[in-house]
């Protein structure tokens, strides 16, 4: 199974902020929920872990202690937003009504057909891979992996809201294993993932806790 890591906050996170490829470090909270990853990953045999080349992501890696060295993976890199890096939605839709990433893409940055095309690619290369991965990258990229894994178009990811320093699971559906399934999603609790009996020992076939309601 695939298990899906977005990286812990930055300022640009907290504030909103869409950031592409500029490379921001963790905040001190963003740091502290990396490492809570630890108690919640610690249960799971992973058998490749991938990171974004982008600080906060391999931060985020390291600081969530697993014991593998991870592979860098340039695919895993966040939407290139081109000419709305840095800004605010709200800022972006005074430029051009009723923006939706996941529908208009960026000018001088990705189309939506770019980013499909790379999640298709990642995808492609971790299939022949045997047993559990973790993959630590972003947000808008990761709601992008999860749904080209389950052969959705990208124009459904403004419907999977991704906190940060979250953990999704890409897997097959429990009674049809033929069928791709998103077998969690966007959980931030901290308690360890548990990992049922698995016979064939296919993988994550993971139980975590039902995903926690964001702070208000």
């Amino acid at each position: 199974m695939i298990v899906l890591i977005r990286h812990g906050e930055t300022r640009w996170s907290l504030s909103g902020q869409h950031t592409g490829r500029t490379d921001l470090p963790l905040t001190a909270q963003g740091r502290l929920r990396a490492a809570r990853l630890h108690d919640y990953l610690r249960a799971v045999r992973f058998d490749h872990v991938l990171t974004s080349p982008l600080q906060r992501a391999r931060q985020t890696c390291e600081l969530a202690g697993l014991p593998m060295a991870p592979t860098v993976e340039s695919d895993l890199q966040e939407w290139d937003y081109g000419d709305y890096e840095g800004l605010k939605t709200a800022e972006i839709c005074l430029r051009r009504p009723g923006w939706n990433a996941f529908e208009d893409g960026c000018p001088g940055g990705e189309s939506v057909e770019q980013v499909a095309a790379r999640a298709d690619r990642l995808l492609a290369s971790l299939l022949p891979m045997k047993g559990n991965i973790a993959l630590f990258s972003h947000g808008q990229f990761l709601r992008v992996v999860a749904l080209r894994w389950m052969g959705l178009p990208v124009s459904g990811g403004e419907h999977l809201a991704l906190d940060p320093a979250s953990i999704s699971i890409l897997g097959f559906e429990r009674h049809l294993v033929s069928v791709r399934a998103l077998c969690r999603w966007n959980s931030t609790a901290d308690p360890a993932l548990v990992l049922p009996a698995s016979p064939d020992d296919a993988g994550v076939a993971a139980a975590l806790p039902s995903p926690s309601l964001p702070a208000t």
